[in-house]
């Protein structure tokens, strides 16, 4: 299988450390993947012109984080990364879609500061995503706090992610002061092997 990637995308490493969880990784081709380059040949594989792309072995192009996460499940016998059924099902599903939630507001404010020219940034923008990812903080302050945020999964997995991600981009605003509980438990959870090979504190 090919993965078009950049090292520093959460939803690049989502897919990393669900393939490693999955005992997936050694299959997995890296093709680094620069989408702004001009000369970006990704339509081809992607017409969104994202990553992560996942080119699968029968040659099918699976594209958004989601949809290859779950594909990438589906080829182990092993624990299941998303439950097959009833309330675990859907509680794991939910808990990676605020996580998705949080990487897409967080992209959003990258790519106003570091894309948009300073004269035509949004100021309001930047305040609703960032207000955005403090709401979904709250809530996970609250699962951590009440023993929720247990086992790997999808959606524990898409929580590291995200976080690792505003550690990347947005450090200054120490995420950690105001979520002691959710802080304790990423502390341990970014200890796994999956999430250590992927830091992007360490690639970018």
């Amino acid at each position: 299988m090919k993965l078009r990637y950049a090292a520093t995308s959460p939803y690049v490493r989502k897919v990393v450390v669900a393939a490693a969880e999955c005992g997936l990784a050694e299959r997995l081709e890296r093709i680094e993947t620069n989408v702004w380059d001009p000369d970006t040949d990704i339509a081809a594989d992607n017409p969104l012109g994202k990553v992560p792309t996942l080119i699968t072995d029968d040659g099918l192009a699976l594209c958004d984080s989601p949809v290859i996460c779950e594909y990438l499940d589906s080829l182990h016998a092993g624990a299941k990364l998303i439950p097959p059924e009833g309330a675990a099902r859907w509680d794991v599903l939910n808990r990676a879609a605020l996580a998705q939630g949080m990487m897409d507001a967080s992209i959003a404010r990258v790519m106003e500061i570091r894309i948009r020219p300073e004269q035509y940034r949004w100021p309001g923008l930047l305040e609703r995503q960032k207000a955005k990812s403090d709401a979904v903080l709250k809530t996970l302050e609250a699962e951590a706090a009440a023993g929720r945020l247990e086992g790997v999964n999808l959606g524990t997995i898409a929580v590291g992610c995200a976080l690792g991600y505003l550690d990347l981009r947005f450090a200054e605003e120490n995420w950690r002061g105001g979520h002691p509980a959710l802080a304790a438990w990423y502390e341990n959870f970014a200890k796994r092997p999956s999430m250590q090979a992927s830091d992007p504190t360490k690639l970018a």
